[in-house]
C-alpha cells in the first residue's frame, strides 16, 4: 500500500488492522532472510569442506582410477553445492534490467554436426498493431547435444542376374565376415571391443544397456563375439609384433593380474606385458 491510500484512511480500527497485517509481513519476510542466510552460510561452510576434501585427495596416495573416480564425484558435488548457493543470492525479485555476467565457455568445435530448429512466430502480423512483421535478424542459441546408441538392422541385398543366352548368374560376391553367419556387423563388434578394453565398460553393463534399447545380446554371446576378433585380427597383431621388433628402442611394461583357475576357486600370478617403441605407434 502506498502513502497515498495510507493518508485515506481515518478508522482507528482500519488503521490498527493494517499495522498488525504489515507486522505479520515484515515477521514473515525476516523468518525467510534469516532462514535464507543460514543455508548460505550452511552452503558456504559445506563448499569449503568439500574443497579441503578435494585437496587431501590430490596430496594422497592412491591409485590413479580411484583418485579420477573420487574426483570426478567431489568435482559434482561442488557444483551442485555452489548451483544452490548462487540461487539463494540471485532471488527472483533481483533487478531484471542487470546484466549478469555469463560465464566463459568453451567454444563448441566447429566440425560437429549442426541441426538446425527455426522457430517461428505462430503470426506474421504485430501483436500490437496488426501491422506485417519483416525478418531483421536471427538469435542464435547453441548448445550441445548427443543422440543415445541407436541399433538398426543392415539390410545387404545381392541382386542375382541371368543371361537369356548363355543361362550364366551374376551378382556381386558377398563378402567375407569377421564370425561366420553372424548377426553382428563390424561396427557393432568394433563398438563393443572399445567399449569394453578403452572405455572399461564390463560386458555385463553392456548387457543391461543395450536391452534399455530393446535389444537383447547376453554377455556370453559378447565374449564370443570378442573371441573371434581377437582370433581375426592376429594378422595384424604380427605386423605390428614386426614393427615393433624393428625399433631401435623398445620399452616395455609388466602389470601382475591375479587369474582365476577355472575349477579351483585359486587365483596364480599371471602378467600383461605392454611394449611400445620410443618413436611414437605402435
Amino acid at each position: 500500500m502506498d502513502h497515498a491510500q495510507l493518508n485515506t484512511i481515518t478508522d482507528v480500527q482500519a488503521l490498527r488492522a493494517l499495522v498488525a497485517e504489515q507486522l505479520q509481513i515484515i515477521a514473515r519476510h525476516e523468518r525467510t532472510i534469516t532462514e535464507r542466510d543460514a543455508n548460505i552460510a550452511k552452503l558456504t561452510a559445506e563448499i569449503k569442506r568439500l574443497r579441503r576434501l578435494q585437496f587431501a585427495a590430490r596430496s594422497e596416495k592412491m591409485d590413479p582410477a580411484q583418485r579420477q573416480l573420487f574426483e570426478e564425484t567431489m568435482a559434482a558435488d561442488i557444483a551442485a553445492v555452489e548451483a544452490e548457493l548462487e540461487a539463494l543470492q540471485s532471488p527472483p525479485s533481483a533487478d531484471p534490467s542487470r546484466p549478469r555476467r555469463a560465464p566463459k565457455r568453451r567454444a563448441l568445435p566447429e566440425n560437429l554436426e549442426r541441426v538446425e530448429t527455426r522457430h517461428e512466430p505462430t503470426s506474421c502480423e504485430c501483436d500490437q498493431c496488426g501491422g506485417a512483421l519483416t525478418h531483421i535478424d536471427d538469435h542464435v542459441s547453441e548448445k550441445l547435444s548427443c543422440r543415445p546408441l541407436t541399433f538398426f538392422v543392415r539390410r545387404d541385398v545381392y541382386p542375382q542376374y541371368a543371361c537369356r543366352a548363355c543361362e550364366t548368374i551374376t551378382a556381386v560376391p558377398v563378402p567375407p565376415t569377421v564370425i561366420d553367419r553372424g548377426i553382428a556387423a563390424p561396427d557393432l563388434l568394433a563398438h563393443v571391443i572399445v567399449a569394453k578394453y578403452v572405455d572399461h565398460l564390463p560386458l555385463y553393463r553392456q548387457e543391461a544397456i543395450y536391452a534399455r534399447s530393446g535389444v537383447a545380446i547376453p554377455r556370453s554371446t559378447q565374449g564370443e563375439w570378442i573371441g573371434a576378433c581377437g582370433v581375426a585380427l592376429q594378422p595384424l597383431v604380427h605386423r605390428l609384433q614386426d614393427a615393433l621388433r624393428g625399433q631401435t628402442i623398445l620399452h616395455a611394461d609388466e602389470t601382475p593380474v591375479a587369474m582365476l583357475e577355472p575349477g579351483t576357486g585359486k587365483t596364480h600370478r599371471s602378467y600383461l606385458f605392454a611394449y611400445r617403441s620410443g618413436t611414437g605407434p605402435p
